[in-house]
């Protein structure tokens, strides 16, 4: 036991353990890891270890006492057990959310309350509401809906839902074989279910997350994924993709989860071989997947990118609220010294609302947009506390063009030209978020106003632009050529000393303001800057190659997404623009207003 060593920066092990490792604290489940997969060979004075890093949600709150239990998976083998205070702090560490119940790191990596401490209630509710979500999918909806992933692999295997489990997930096998018409699809469900009561966030192009609220207060989410043929090839949302035939899936079987029978694929072997590999049988907390490389290429670009990190900005808006500056920044009292007082100020990533609160104490309308949704309700609340009742706050996720143009429609009704403000948004976005930010603001802005942003500026000597791991620095002279392509005109761009994300001094600060000129209309082309959704080794390893092949690879990339813009034009001409056509004002608020509730309230 002496060769293995924890503290609060990570576990030091013997390479020689290999497989899964369970970590307890107090006898409590906390997570699992494989040594060789999760962490680094190092060398220890002269014996080589695996160095393991506690998961970025667990590793701020390792501060107390506990006695840590490593264990093998399944086997009885005991590795290391001994009481850690980690910080040197003797008071007993408690891992629990505020309403006593213990934290665990799930399968996402999301530290959460898993069902191993759950208690029967509770999981009978969650049982129930999945009952009632396969329901409405199959009834109502009309889809062949079926449990999949984890509830499925509960269920088969055991009965019941996994310990180390926090959700449930459903899956359906579209009938259309072309992803722009699964996307439309998705669309689709979505507005039927939300016409059914259900709160619903939409995670990508094809993949749905209800919201179950349970007596407690919590919610439990109850996940909806798209599975379609290309050809021979199937693909579920989730990242997998390989050969399964369509009778693998339906007609819908069913299974007993919990005491409750729920449709099932119709070979539930099958599908969980497919979806885990031939040892689904045995129990693996440690379990990650091996997607295959190129169906992952393939998803990305056709569905992903409307909710690009939105679990890790939800997690920091509700996790570390309070290390968040919450006074107005010293980017908002520079526009309020320069806008004209009752001014209309649009603020885009609002975040907490610090700065929505401050603008409007200073006498501004403000409206804030976000994508978070922890984001939006602290925004909501402050707003509410400070007595604006009726402030708007809307979602915005700006890599769902659907959701720009529906903004941007609103927008251009505003009755005085507004400033649009956008602190620290332009390096939480992609070059396809930037594309249908300035298509919104060349929208808003045809009758005058600004749009004003702060961002983090590239730098010879700069340091990672903040803490978060989800702020970018950016080269001002790209920002600057991005808006000039989309009709606008940039009146000022400095860089200089000022405040990062979270208020942090920082010398390269940049500040841009620009405007549209009315007469302008410019459709916007992709940002040639960065590829649109190539991973960093794929980019690395494309680079040893002809530039010929590297121009290929980027136009099959931006092909794959415009599956996805060309479903998301077509749903907003079906559903919006087409009923706008009669230019009937009270009519046109009215459809923006029932298009937003049925497509994007929070």
């Amino acid at each position: 036991m002496s060769a293995i060593s924890v503290d609060e920066r990570r576990l030091a092990l013997p390479t020689r353990i290999r497989g899964p490792v369970v970590v307890r604290f107090d006898g409590r489940y906390v997570w699992s890891f494989v040594p060789d997969r999760d962490g680094a060979r190092c060398a220890t004075g002269r014996t080589p270890a695996w160095h393991v890093p506690w998961p970025a949600p667990l590793s701020p709150l390792l501060d107390g006492t506990a006695t840590v239990r490593l264990e093998g998976r399944g086997n009885g083998l005991v590795h290391f057990e001994e009481p850690v205070a980690f910080r040197n702090n003797p008071r007993v560490l408690t891992l629990e959310d505020g309403r006593g119940a213990r934290l665990s790191v799930d399968r996402a990596g999301h530290l959460t309350r898993v069902f191993g401490a759950t208690d029967g209630g509770d999981r009978a509710a969650v049982v129930a509401g999945t009952a009632r979500a396969l329901a409405d999918l199959r009834e109502r909806v009309g889809i062949d809906a079926h449990l999949s992933y984890g509830a499925l692999l509960g269920a088969v295997r055991e009965g019941r839902m996994i310990d180390h489990d926090s959700d449930t997930d459903l899956a359906y096998l579209s009938r259309h074989t072309h992803p722009a018409d699964v996307v439309r699809e998705s669309y689709r469900i979505e507005r039927e279910l939300r016409a059914l009561g259900w709160k619903v966030v939409r995670m990508s192009g094809a993949d749905l997350k209800l919201f179950l609220p349970l007596d407690d207060g919590r919610s439990v989410h109850v996940d909806v994924f798209a599975a379609f043929h290309v050809g021979e090839t199937f693909f579920q949302l989730g990242g997998r993709s390989g050969r399964l035939p369509a009778s693998a899936l339906t007609p819908a079987s069913t299974v007993v989860l919990e005491g409750v029978e729920l449709a099932a694929p119709a070979d539930p072997a099958q599908v969980l071989a497919f979806l885990y590999g031939a040892g689904w049988r045995v129990p693996d907390p440690s379990f990650q997947p091996d997607d295959p490389p190129d169906g992952v290429r393939r998803l990305d670009g056709w569905l992903r990118g409307a909710r690009t990190d939105v679990v890790e900005w939800n997690e920091l808006f509700r996790d570390r609220r309070r290390e968040l500056p919450r006074g107005g920044s010293g980017f908002a009292r520079w526009v309020d010294s320069r806008s004209p007082a009752g001014s209309e100020v649009v603020d885009l990533g609002s975040g907490n609302g610090r700065d929505a609160v401050f603008l409007t104490r200073r006498g501004h309308r403000v409206r804030a947009y976000d994508y978070s949704g922890a984001a939006i309700r602290q925004t909501r609340r402050r707003l509410r506390r400070l007595g604006d009742a009726g402030a708007e706050v809307g979602v915005l996720p700006l890599n769902d063009l659907r959701a720009t143009l529906l903004a941007a429609a609103e927008l251009a009704r505003i009755e005085r030209p507004p400033t649009i403000y956008a602190r620290q948004l332009l390096g939480c976005l992609d070059a396809e978020a930037r594309d249908n930010l300035w298509l919104l603001c060349a929208t808003a802005l045809r009758r005058g106003g600004t749009v004003v942003a702060e961002f983090l500026a590239s730098g010879p000597d700069a340091e990672p632009a903040d803490a978060t791991g989800l702020v970018r620095r950016l080269d001002p002279a790209v920002v600057a050529a991005e808006v000039e392509r989309h009709g606008g005109r940039v009146d000022q761009i400095d860089v200089g000393p000022g405040e990062g994300f979270l208020d942090e001094p920082d010398p390269y600060v940049a500040r841009l303001e620009a405007r549209w000129l009315t007469t302008t209309q410019h459709w916007p082309t992709t940002s040639q800057k960065e590829p649109i959704t190539m991973t960093a080794p794929t980019r690395r390893r494309l680079t040893g190659l002809p530039t010929w092949l590297r121009e290929l690879a980027r136009s099959v990339e931006e092909n794959r997404r415009l599956n996805r813009r060309v479903a998301e034009l077509t749903d907003v001409v079906a559903e919006l623009l087409v009923p706008l056509a009669d230019r009937d004002e009270a009519r046109a608020r009215e459809l923006l207003q029932r298009y937003r509730e049925s497509t994007l309230a929070p």
